[in-house]
């Protein structure tokens, strides 16, 4: 039935319509990813002001009707995340970071661990900028990638051979299996060093605020592993986690 509808949501990405209006690409708790539009954000008097730019965490209120696309009515701001606009590689990460969320998290269903995983992960590089601890890293945004990939039901079999179950001997990833694989199972795998597989384990038992380091190297592979889950298992490609 058509009603106003309150959902918190982040923005996850604007784009032009028409003259004025906006189309946004919201990720909620309750009811997942939604589109809305927003009529006449675009003019200098909007009554929005800027509190529907990406990245901002909002309350709105929405009125659904028989279209796919919401229509915001109103909107309060819970956190702008403004220091992050203000540095680019924090701008940066929180621009791959919605991106890989909007990747994955595209369904209608409630997404709770989604959205509070965005939350925290658009807090801590806000918090970041100038602070005593940069969280614009490539690390950081592998771990969130590989957390979001939990919240989506998909994460990587990581305790042991993806194929077989072998505890030892763990020395390559495979997508198609779901995970690391032994010797004997690493025939459609790419190698897997120790040092990566201990970051992935780590990233996924660590708040994001507490996450694992490693070399290049091994962040590298830890890459093409979430890569391989994300194509292999949700059909779709990642970009790059880091502008370097």
């Amino acid at each position: 039935m058509p009603g106003a509808l309150k959902l918190e949501a982040v923005v996850l990405r604007s784009l032009r319509y028409g003259e004025a209006d906006r189309i946004l690409h919201l990720l909620t708790p309750a009811r997942g990813r939604v589109a809305a539009i927003a009529k006449g954000v675009r003019r200098a008097r909007s009554r929005f002001g800027g509190r529907l730019e990406p990245f901002t965490r909002t309350n709105l209120v929405l009125y659904e009707g028989r279209s796919e696309l919401l229509t915001v009515t109103s909107a309060d701001t819970v956190r702008p995340h403004r220091h992050l606009r203000e540095d680019a590689r924090a701008l940066d990460a929180a621009a791959r970071a919605c991106d890989a969320t909007a990747r994955l998290i595209d369904s209608a269903d409630p997404q709770p661990a989604a959205f509070h995983l965005l939350c925290s992960e658009l807090a801590l590089l806000d918090a970041g900028v100038g602070g005593d601890r940069d969280h614009a890293t490539h690390a950081n945004q592998l771990a969130f990638r590989l957390k979001l990939l939990l919240a989506a039901g998909l994460a990587p079999q990581l305790a042991g051979c993806a194929s077989c179950g072998e505890r030892e001997h763990l020395s390559g990833f495979s997508g198609a299996a779901g995970g690391v694989v032994c010797g004997a199972c690493e025939a459609s795998a790419f190698p897997l060093d120790p040092e990566a597989h201990a970051f992935l384990a780590g990233a996924l038992g660590h708040p994001l605020a507490e996450g694992p380091v490693a070399d290049a190297r091994h962040l590298r592979q830890a890459e093409r592993a979430i890569a391989a889950m994300a194509e292999h298992h949700a059909g779709v490609r990642l970009r790059s986690a880091s502008a370097g």
